[in-house]
């Protein structure tokens, strides 16, 4: 073999970019393998009971029978795809160019009340900021024990979410003190009841972040209560709000997000979009404050580059027009039925599109403020990703088979590089629930590939290289 010219200059100068190529890699390293939830609901902690959860999903089962008792009505309600050809009374006949977008309203409805039944809250937020307010700090006290001995009932009755936390508020000047003391007095309750256990994954959100010393003392009082306590190390996740401008840069004009994670060494898990205070923050009135607009845009945006490729989970914020009726009582007229029912409905639409938004642009979380929101956030989600899921089944099937060579599936080229993106898409949607481990078959895919969560470990696996 002929020797290089360069041979030895080229070792070491290579060498040179052993450090950052790792470090790089160690940033860097792609989304967390964990089971990301697709909403956080939000909720004043003094309102906080062990059933919570339970009572919520009742509620939104009774708010989807009273305003939309059948599929189709909910489709159009909300808007899904082709509902305007779907036929508005029982005895209509189907049209044959509709039959599509009823398999769809017919399956999103079904698998929205099964949710509904199930697990109708995958995460929830016990309020100590906003939800909660200012309050003398003897009632803040007691409703932190009280909630604290909640979730302690709720955890030995299994009928806790999935995932849990509080959001305290925020360490800036005037309310640091408060926010330790709740923290410290909310988290000592509830291991101290359940004799020395917190229910996992527990999260702790840290509201109207300004600076990263304020993250990495958020950072430091859970090291030090998880030590005092005697709870594994790192064991509750910090997630972090960005909700004001000065969370996006400094003073001097650099980017904080990277800042703001490294301040919470290793403990931050997630980042909260807060619509509504990074919109008043931008002087936009009140009017137009909503998540749709090109500031909440720009922002996410923002936080999308940052975090991408990191074990950071980016969540959108909520839309804050309830789905509540205009007129109360039992004895409306005609006229103030037919209101309540269309405020309803226009909430749910809204929803519907931030929801799909959110999706549209890669944010797979937000929040829900209200039980009747809970229905479109599951029908948002299982929509999105049924719709396009037979031919991304397709395009996974034969791009896998096809593996060393580039493909064409219908009118959508794909290169080596989309395979993992593929595959994260069918991740994606069976994390959300939108289908089943079964229907993933029609991928190509067996459920051990699937598990993987890995491209080039599949095809590592079925003896072909990497592309």
């Amino acid at each position: 073999m002929a020797h290089l010219s360069l041979e030895d200059e080229t070792a070491a100068l290579l060498e040179t970019l052993t450090y950052d190529n790792r470090a790089f890699s160690a940033r860097y390293g792609g989304a967390s393998e964990g089971r990301q939830p697709i909403h956080t609901v939000y909720g004043g902690a003094q309102l906080f009971r062990s059933d919570l959860s339970k009572r919520l999903g009742d509620r939104a089962l009774a708010e989807l029978d009273r305003w939309a008792p059948d599929a189709f009505t909910f489709a159009r309600a909300v808007g899904l795809t082709g509902a305007e050809a779907l036929p508005t009374k029982k005895k209509d006949k189907l049209p044959e160019e509709a039959g599509r977008a009823a398999w769809l309203a017919t399956t999103v409805y079904d698998r929205v009340r099964r949710k509904l039944e199930r697990e109708p809250v995958e995460d929830f937020r016990i309020d100590f900021e906003d939800g909660f307010g200012i309050r003398p700090d003897e009632e803040e006290d007691a409703v932190a024990i009280v909630a604290a001995e909640q979730v302690a009932r709720g955890f030995t009755a299994s009928t806790l979410p999935p995932f849990l936390g509080i959001r305290i508020k925020p360490l800036n000047e005037e309310h640091k003190r408060r926010a330790a003391r709740t923290l410290d007095l909310f988290l000592t309750t509830v291991v101290e009841r359940l004799e020395g256990t917190l229910p996992a994954p527990f999260f702790v959100t840290l509201p109207k972040v300004q600076v990263p010393a304020q993250v990495a003392v958020a950072a430091k009082l859970l090291d030090r209560l998880e030590q005092t306590l005697g709870l594994p190390p790192k064991s509750v996740g910090l997630e972090l709000m960005i909700e004001l401008t000065q969370s996006l840069f400094d003073a001097q004009g650099r980017f904080l997000l990277p800042a703001l994670v490294d301040a919470a060494e290793g403990r931050c898990t997630g980042a909260h979009f807060g619509t509504y205070d990074y919109t008043a923050c931008n002087d936009i009135t009140a009017a137009h404050q909503a998540m749709d607009h090109d500031a909440c845009r720009l922002a996410l945006g923002l936080m999308k580059i940052a975090y991408s490729g990191t074990p950071i989970a980016v969540s959108d914020g909520a839309t804050n027009v309830l789905p509540v009726p205009l007129h109360r009582g039992e004895d409306l007229k005609k006229r103030q039925r037919r209101e309540n029912v269309e405020a309803v409905h226009r909430a749910w639409a809204l929803s519907y599109r931030h929801v799909r938004g959110s999706l549209e642009n890669g944010i797979y979380q937000g929040w829900d403020l209200h039980p009747a929101q809970l229905p479109v956030r599951y029908a948002a989600t299982y929509a999105f990703f049924l719709e396009g899921f037979d031919a991304a089944a397709a395009r996974l099937s034969n791009f896998v088979d096809k593996a060393a060579q580039a493909t064409l599936v219908g009118d959508v080229f794909d290169d080596a590089a989309t395979g993992q993106g593929l595959l994260n898409y069918f991740l994606r949607a069976l994390n959300a629930g939108a289908v089943t481990v079964e229907e993933l078959d029609a991928t190509g895919l067996t459920r051990e590939e699937i598990a993987t969560r890995s491209f080039a470990k599949i095809l590592e696996g079925r003896g072909r290289p990497r592309p």
